[in-house]
């Protein structure tokens, strides 16, 4: 369970749903949802792509089955999410409204900001080419250098190198927690966590169970994050789903 000075984020590319056995189970997602023990999750891929894009998880499974609640991007309609980005925090969690960020790039993208308990929390997923994903980032590090306080962007980044591409984050300290893809056989750092505005890092990992495995083609990946003062509501403290030391910290990119 954290304490008064800490949050754990979570980050969580679940792909639309479908698992390595190609079969959609969104209760599945759930069950990794909630052995993530997190206070604020980040979600991609939540919604489906084409037509009207319908969530994969609707708002009542999550209130009924999880100790979360979404939060609301302000849009009508199926989605859950914005360009399949959603949040997700802990009830009992204090959320200010969320705003709405398009992406510039080859692909639609977006991302959502959100302040959550005292901390601007930004999940985004980045695009496939890397000259998309620095002027997405761009636009992303001009957005947060006009708020005053605590800062993350968490969130499937796309990025296969651990330096090149995040130049827009300079000032940022980034953090990838271990290999994240793919969930079969993970190879790749692609989700990752970057901090500004005074917060820091605690411990982080990467999610990696059975479960985790197969319900997607990334495992999720945590971060416990230092926040003098931030109150986080009392809860149970359980077991921690499957994880590994975060190893891959940059301070500068």
């Amino acid at each position: 369970m954290q304490g008064p000075d800490r949050i754990r984020l979570a980050s969580y590319n679940m792909r639309k749903g479908i698992g390595l056995d190609r079969r959609r189970r969104p209760e599945r997602i759930l069950d990794v949802i909630n052995a993530l023990d997190a206070d604020v999750i980040a979600l991609q891929e939540a919604d489906r792509r084409l037509g009207a894009r319908p969530a994969v998880l609707d708002r009542r499974a999550i209130e009924e089955n999880t100790d979360f609640r979404a939060l609301d991007t302000g849009l009508e309609g199926p989605s859950l999410g914005w360009h399949g980005n959603a949040i997700l925090v802990r009830k009992g969690l204090d959320a200010g409204p969320v705003q709405r960020l398009d992406l510039p790039g080859t692909e639609p993208r977006g991302a959502l900001l959100a302040p959550v308990s005292g901390l601007y929390v930004l999940g985004a997923h980045l695009g496939l080419l890397r000259r998309d994903r620095r002027r997405q980032l761009e636009r992303i590090a001009a957005l947060l250098a006009g708020l005053e306080g605590a800062q993350v962007v968490l969130g499937d980044f796309n990025e296969w190198s651990p330096n090149r591409g995040l130049e827009a984050l300079r000032g940022f300290r980034l953090l990838a927690p271990g290999y994240s893809y793919h969930a079969a056989r993970p190879v790749a750092a692609l989700d990752r966590f970057a901090l500004a505005g005074g917060a820091g890092f605690a411990d982080a990992g990467v999610a990696d169970t059975p479960l985790s495995r197969i319900a997607s083609d990334h495992l999720p990946v945590w971060a416990d994050i230092t926040l003098p003062g931030t109150p986080t509501p009392a809860r149970q403290d359980r077991h921690r789903a499957g994880s590994a030391t975060g190893r891959d910290v940059i301070e500068e990119p």
